[in-house]
């Protein structure tokens, strides 16, 4: 069967969706959040719902390598304090694609695509201020991790784009750079891969839909060595500023279509 007629792409469509699964492999390794870029790519070139389901299989094949690459820095009490709230943020996420329709989908992707923006945006100015990360054994330590892992379920799990929320809130916990990958790969596989029921529940993931994985899946592998290659070397100031403007403009043309 011809994935490419299939799903009516054209060879420069199909060029698009190779780089953005290069791109998955790429933020797994090295930046995570770069993968709203991939998220934009697909909700323009496929059906808003639709693209969710193709994107989570590449998304979980970008965690196992991260895991493979990063697995002895996790830190797993923060996994075990987030997983609860994150559970609740997907049941929300999932209710609410039981609601919408694709239209009603496709804007609340641009939007969520826009509203990660904004976080790394606040995510990096307060990167730059001084002081010590706040404990995440005080009340409001605990009250903001609940915050992040609901709005980071829903968000994974409406538009696959709880990166951004998982970056600012490890990154506020204090982790360095090894620390904040290995625990992310494993939130996020751990994540992705619960998800994977409810997709298919909803009938985003099917055999269509895994063709264009197996067709699509062999980019993201030399992605994530790129990364990993480009993980010491890369000046992650400049990308950020390349990440926040391909997602907004990926966001407001989702809006505008």
């Amino acid at each position: 069967m011809d994935t490419m007629n299939l799903w009516h792409l054209t060879g420069w469509g199909f060029a698009a969706l190779a780089f953005a699964a290069l791109l998955v492999g790429f933020s797994k390794t090295a930046v995570s959040g770069a993968n709203t870029v991939s998220l934009a790519i697909f909700a323009a070139l496929l059906p808003a719902r639709a693209s969710t389901g193709v994107l989570l299989p590449l998304l979980v094949a970008g965690d196992v390598l991260a895991v493979l690459t990063y697995r002895r820095h996790a830190h797993w009490p923060t996994l075990w304090r987030l997983f609860p709230a994150v559970a609740a943020g997907v049941v929300v996420g999932t209710l609410f694609l039981l609601w919408a329709d694709d239209g009603v989908v496709r804007v609340s992707i641009g939007a969520i695509l826009l509203l990660m923006a904004a976080v790394t945006v606040l995510r990096r100015r307060a990167a730059d201020r001084p002081g010590e990360p706040e404990a995440v054994t005080t009340r409001s330590g605990r009250l903001k991790a609940r915050s992040y892992g609901v709005l980071g379920g829903f968000t994974t799990m409406v538009a696959n784009a709880g990166g951004p929320v998982m970056s600012l809130y490890l990154l506020s916990a204090g982790f360095r750079k090894l620390g904040f990958l290995g625990t992310s790969a494993f939130f996020f596989l751990i994540v992705n891969v619960a998800k994977v029921p409810f997709s298919a529940g909803l009938g985003l993931i099917d055999g269509r839909s895994l063709l264009l994985d197996a067709a699509l899946a062999v980019f993201v592998v030399p992605g994530a060595l790129l990364g990993r290659w480009a993980v010491d070397r890369i000046d992650q100031r400049l990308f950020e500023r390349l990440v926040i403007a391909a997602t907004v403009v990926g966001g407001v043309q989702l809006l505008l279509t």
